[in-house]
């Protein structure tokens, strides 16, 4: 995504394959910053020839690294249960995954 200079900042920041032209920020992030918590910058060889014909003075040269599935967990999930007050002052159980961070709520 180029940007041109009339052109208002992204509210979030996103990496993108051209490297003729500027990274598409948003404002306080850096050239290989991202919003997206699985996206991953790798370094590029920009186009400078192209970015200076288009009058850019600064081009991108990090695209994003192809996207890795997640490594399947082998065994059991651990999970821990204790007790807990409501803000009424009910209490009530917790069962939280210690390997996912997922917690439940249960009455009693």
């Amino acid at each position: 995504m180029a940007t041109s200079k009339s052109s208002t900042p992204p509210e979030e920041t996103r990496l993108d394959t051209r490297v003729d032209a500027p990274s598409t920020t948003a404002p306080g992030d850096g050239p290989a910053d991202t919003t997206d918590p699985d996206e991953r910058a790798v370094s590029a060889t920009p186009d400078k020839g192209a970015a200076a014909e288009a009058g850019h003075g600064t081009v991108n040269a990090v695209v994003p690294a192809p996207k890795k599935a997640p490594a399947k967990r082998a065994g059991k999930d651990r999970t821990e249960t204790y007790k807990a007050l409501r803000p009424d002052g009910s209490e009530v159980t917790v069962e939280r995954n210690i390997e996912t961070g997922e917690s439940t709520v249960k009455d009693g």
